[in-house]
């Protein structure tokens, strides 16, 4: 693997990862959370949208595993004068860098960057295309709610997922619903029609039953319900259907959650409370929006260390590991 760019793998390499992630997630409860598996390796974070969990939980994996990271903004970087992306990104690989993180809003912006700088680049959510390291963080999540310790090895066979909200514009949704079949799970799209993707615009790639009535799949007990983020920003204030309409059909309310049974409740975040779901469905037992959180700093420390130390894994880098996670 030279670029992470695309939820879109095969099932023992999406598998490979999730186990390196298990890795990287035990030294979560150490005093000292330091690897040196990328001591001298420098990364750039090159952020062209505002992200709170996905920009630091890069730079949390990167520094833990010693790299140098640093973060650039498009608000505050030559982009912002009418630099092109491609002369940004051949100004940050001519300084030396080993690999960049890209998050855009313009779909495909990190493959172009892939093939202009000659550098591991790694997809942080480019438009409505795909964001893969929330889908691989989600299935690190829901792996580990399943299997509990008994994870490592274990893909997700028979497990039923509904994705809902606004499906047809969601990064998160397309990455989850290339990555999570992938595992085995069974992925339902559920949404207003106006929010489930058309044949057009997704092809055959994704071929997933897709429902407009969150009760009845409710009424079916799935494992997990993922709620996406109903993207306001990107509609001008204004959701078709409306908030009413969403809600009353969409939402996970109090009332949907008592149907609900012990299905895991997942969120990629930041949530809209009241809108999504209700705090009761995001702060109680079922929910998963924390460890979801937490997964995304193993699993972007387990693809950093896949693309930066692919060149030495079976000399100093794993001994490094293997002694540090030992310490």
């Amino acid at each position: 693997m030279r670029h992470l760019l695309t939820a879109a793998m095969p099932r023992d390499e999406a598998i490979a990862l999730l186990d390196l992630a298990e890795d990287m997630h035990q030294i979560q409860d150490r005093e000292l959370k330091k690897l040196p598996a990328l001591r001298g390796r420098t990364v750039v974070n090159l952020f062209f949208e505002d992200s709170t969990r996905t920009r630091s939980s890069f730079e949390i994996a990167g520094k833990w595993l010693s790299a140098d990271v640093i973060n650039v903004s498009g608000k505050g970087s030559s982009a912002s004068k009418g630099e092109s992306l491609r002369d940004t990104g051949l100004t940050i690989a001519a300084m030396g860098v080993d690999g960049v993180v890209v998050r855009s809003g313009a779909s495909g912006a990190p493959a172009l960057l892939a093939d202009w700088i000659g550098r591991p680049v790694i997809n942080a959510g480019d438009g409505t295309h795909e964001h893969p390291t929330q889908a691989l963080l989600d299935a690190f999540a829901l792996r580990r709610r399943i299997h509990g310790d008994a994870a490592r090895g274990k893909a997700l066979d028979g497990v039923r997922v509904a994705i809902v909200g606004d499906i047809a514009h969601s990064r998160v949704a397309r990455s989850n619903a290339l990555l999570l079949p992938a595992l085995g799970a069974e992925v339902t799209l559920v949404g207003p029609a106006a929010f489930l993707p058309t044949p057009a615009a997704d092809g055959s790639r994704l071929g997933l039953r897709a429902e407009t009535s969150l009760d009845a799949v409710i009424a079916e007990r799935p494992d997990a319900l993922m709620l996406l983020r109903v993207q306001l920003e990107r509609q001008a204030g204004k959701v078709a259907p409306s908030v009413g309409e969403y809600i009353t059909g969409w939402s996970l309310t109090d009332e949907r959650l008592a149907r609900l049974g012990d299905a895991a409740i997942m969120h990629p975040g930041p949530m809209n409370r009241g809108l999504e779901l209700s705090s009761r469905a995001a702060d109680g037992d079922a929910s998963t929006v924390l460890a979801q959180v937490t997964a995304g700093v193993s699993v972007r420390m387990a693809v950093l260390y896949s693309l930066l130390a692919s060149d030495h894994r079976s000399s100093a880098s794993d001994r490094s590991l293997d002694s540090g996670a030992a310490r």
